[in-house]
């Protein structure tokens, strides 16, 4: 033996304390494994059920990620590290935040109840460390890379120190993969050169309903290179390892390699026998594979089959230290399914749950003894003390608090979102305008403003606020055409300088990407304000990663344009109708729809402010190219009652029958109808509804209290209405779906005739639309003149 392969006292030593880490790791590990598992167990076996209803949990899936787990919450993670974790894998997760002190025993004895640990990791719903809601499966995944594009934006501008940056990392099943807005995202990081990202994937080749396709391993490899990522796989554990060097261990490791996915999970299920079995009948001739087999009891070849690369901590602890560099990286981690439960390997355990007998021997294998099963650490007595100085001394805890609390952004004065007076202007141009206003000024809040846009930023008017504040890319790109002398009113120069990040045409990747830079105050500390711009009718095009933002409390204002079939000429599938229910119905979203000028600008200082309180939420703003004539208001009065919902643009006079209300692009009309309606119903009023969602809300949260107190205190939409005789009526006027404001009957019991659209538009100008759809002035005087005969 030469002199170096002695060890020498101290790395003897310190051979001796990574034992015994990677010892008490393993005991961690397997409280997780049981806390897990039990969580589930007690929610549908033991605690009381008055509904009959399965409550659920995934115990095979906690099972499969539990090594993985572990090893990142207990040993790799630092505190400015951020995880996305799978969403099936929530009680583990759980599990290891009970175990470092961040989840109560009453919020696991109440898993999945009210109050309680949630289905899903959430943000805003759990009480434990969540950095990312999870749920709607690939989305979480998604955003953790956007966040790692947030968190490039924040060190770039100086407002996050070097030393304070993470790695953003998400946990994955193989089965996630299948989902769409992962390969978009993937695409997106590889044009903005994304970093410090990880992604492991938990290979345990099994969907919710059946074992996963064979050829599909080698092609994730493919696509995540082809993108720029570095790819790990960790296919075979420490055991596997050690057996593939003994004689007949090469046609083990050849046999476990074509094995197909099914029945490698068959087998798994079945047990040692079996693969003993199998094993003897593919490969047994073969030289030394029968005396490797018989080194093995059947427990032990189970052991040995089933210990693949991501249950071996030992082999997670080395690879995920090792890594140095940070660059993007994919970790294939191959596992089973349900590993170390009677379920394992099933191809219909992904809802499976384990019955009590079956709970009991694994209790009993586990070590716990019958009435400890929530101690953290019963039948390991003998080591708490040491376990216990172990989880105090993780990496992860370093900081407890891993939630910021940052400043406001201050709001400017009115003055600063005024925008040039011209006799006709749409809401679209508009917005522009004082955007390039804000970006010309020095205020706080337009050096805090990010700006993005799904390929679609000229045509939604955010060209002058682009050349004045730059694109956003890490790596500085002059503009070509600028610099060979192509005239073009666009300057597309990208630097670290930017604050506006283009995106390709994918409405996910605009939504995750405001979803996770609306989340920069409490994930690093510092507020950016995003503001994203989309064409209306694509809002359903994102919509799942639209509510995913909303679901974790991002704040973040999307401005939709144009809208409705007012488009006109470009037709039926760019011609909105629903999306103003999307508005109403979608929570921490407030939705305008103004029609002038000087309501948009209001709306939108009042958004920006509202995008930063503690109960305030998302802004949409659904404009519309539609050029219309600007009203001369009288005084300001109207403004406070704009933000309520709405306001009498001309009041109505006591005890009048009627009143048209309308909403956005449909102003012009409206008041045209109400101008010669005015002929034989002089005292008629014209209601103006740029919010029908705060409106109802306002009328719902009043309508609920009474309900709950017995007091009556009216909402704005009950005092707006007041005026109005009892049998009196309305009608209703809105570019998109009637019901946005035929609930306004429900008020104060008015009849209400709706006017709306509730069929796919065509090709078409606006005033052919507009009849053929029935929101013209015509339309409108027949609905007021059937509401007033009261047939």
């Amino acid at each position: 033996m030469t002199k170096a392969a002695h060890p020498a006292a101290d790395s003897g030593a310190a051979y001796l304390a990574n034992l015994n880490k990677l010892e008490l790791l393993g005991l961690l590990d397997r409280k997780v494994q049981w806390l897990s598992a039990w969580t589930i167990h007690h929610a549908n076996h033991v605690r009381s059920s008055r509904d009959g209803l399965k409550v659920g949990g995934h115990q095979a899936s906690s099972a499969s990620l539990a090594q993985i787990l572990s090893t990142l919450f207990f040993s790799v993670l630092k505190p400015e590290d951020r995880v996305a974790v799978k969403p099936h894998a929530s009680p583990a997760f759980h599990s290891i935040q009970y175990l470092l002190g961040n989840q109560s025993l009453d919020q696991l004895q109440r898993f999945r109840a009210m109050g309680g640990a949630q289905s899903y990791p959430s943000r805003t719903k759990d009480k434990d460390d969540v950095d990312f809601s999870t749920g709607s499966v690939g989305l979480g995944v998604a955003m953790t890379l956007f966040s790692s594009i947030a968190q490039d934006y924040l060190l770039a501008k100086g407002w996050l120190a070097e030393e304070k940056a993470g790695r953003m990392i998400a946990l994955l099943g193989d089965a996630e993969l299948d989902e769409g807005n992962i390969y978009e995202a993937l695409i997106e990081g590889a044009k903005h050169d994304v970093r410090n990202l990880w992604w492991i994937i938990d290979y345990n080749r099994q969907s919710l309903d059946s074992v996963t396709p064979d050829r599909m391993f080698a092609r994730f490899e493919e696509i995540f290179e082809a993108s720029g990522w570095k790819v790990i796989t960790l296919k075979y554990g420490k055991k596997q390892q050690a057996a593939f060097r003994k004689a007949g261990g090469q046609a083990l490791k050849s046999w476990i390699d074509n094995a197909p996915n099914s029945l490698y999970s068959a087998l798994t299920y079945k047990g040692g026998a079996a693969w003993r079995e199998r094993l003897t009948q593919d490969i047994g001739g073969e030289r030394g594979v029968k005396a490797l087999l018989a080194d093995y009891a059947d427990e032990e070849l189970q052991e040995l089959m089933t210990n693949l690369g991501g249950h071996d901590i030992e082999l997670l602890l080395e690879t995920f230290h090792g890594v140095t560099s940070d660059a993007p990286h994919c970790f294939i981690a191959y596992t089973v399914k349900g590993h170390g439960l009677p379920l394992q390997g099933h191809k219909d355990n992904h809802a499976g749950l384990m019955n009590d007998k079956q709970m009991e021997e694994f209790r009993d294998r586990m070590g716990v003894p019958e009435g400890a099963e929530w101690q953290p650490f019963a039948g390991m007595e003998d080591r708490a003390e040491e376990l216990q100085a172990f989880i105090e001394d993780v990496p992860f805890l370093a900081k407890r608090n891993r939630r910021y609390i940052a400043p406001m952004v201050p709001v400017p004065d009115r003055e600063a979102f005024a925008v040039a007076a011209e006799a006709k202007q749409s809401t679209q141009v508009a917005f522009g305008k004082i955007m390039n206003d804000l970006a010309r000024g020095d205020s706080e809040l337009a050096t805090h403003l990010l700006t993005t846009s799904p390929d679609v930023t000229v045509s939604t008017n955010l060209g002058g606020w682009v050349n004045r504040r730059g694109i956003f890319h890490a790596q500085a790109k002059e503009d070509v055409f600028m610099e060979e002398n192509v005239l073009s009113p666009q300057r597309w120069a990208m630097s670290t300088a930017g604050q506006h990040l283009e995106l390709g045409i994918a409405e996910n990747n605009l939504f995750l990407a405001l979803a996770a830079f609306g989340l920069t105050g409490s994930l690093f500390g510092t507020r950016v304000l995003p503001v994203g711009t989309l064409y209306d009718p694509f809002i359903c095009r994102g919509l799942d990663a639209l509510i995913y933002g909303c679901y974790q409390d991002s704040r973040f204002m999307v401005v939709a344009t144009p809208s409705g079939l007012t488009l006109a000429p470009e037709g039926g599938a760019h011609q909105s109708v629903m999306t103003p229910l999307i508005g109403m119905g979608q929570d921490k979203l407030a939705y305008f729809e103004p029609a002038y000028v000087d309501e948009l600008a209001e709306i939108m200082r009042w958004g920006f402010d509202y995008m930063q309180r503690d109960d305030g939420g998302s802004v949409y703003l659904r404009l519309s190219t539609r050029v219309i004539e600007q009203p001369a208001r009288a005084n300001d009065a109207w403004r406070e009652e704009l933000l309520e919902g709405a306001y009498w643009q001309a009041p109505p006079a006591d005890g009048a029958e009627i009143a048209i209300v309308y909403t956005g692009a449909t102003a012009p009309e409206a008041l045209a109808a109400f101008e010669a309606l005015r002929e034989d119903a002089p005292g008629a009023g014209l209601l103006a509804v740029p919010s029908p969602d705060r409106l109802y809300a306002g009328w719902f949260d009043s309508q609920r209290r009474r309900q709950i107190t017995g007091k009556r205190q009216p909402s704005h939409a009950e005092r707006l209405l007041t005026p109005l005789a009892p049998h009196g009526a309305l009608v209703t006027v809105i570019d998109g779906a009637p019901q946005t404001l035929a609930w306004l009957g429900s008020v104060k019991g008015h009849r209400v005739a709706p006017l709306g659209v509730d069929h796919f538009g065509q090709s078409a100008d606006i005033p052919d639309l507009y009849r053929v759809y029935r929101l013209d002035a015509d339309a409108i005087l027949d609905a007021c003149a059937n509401a007033l005969l009261r047939d």
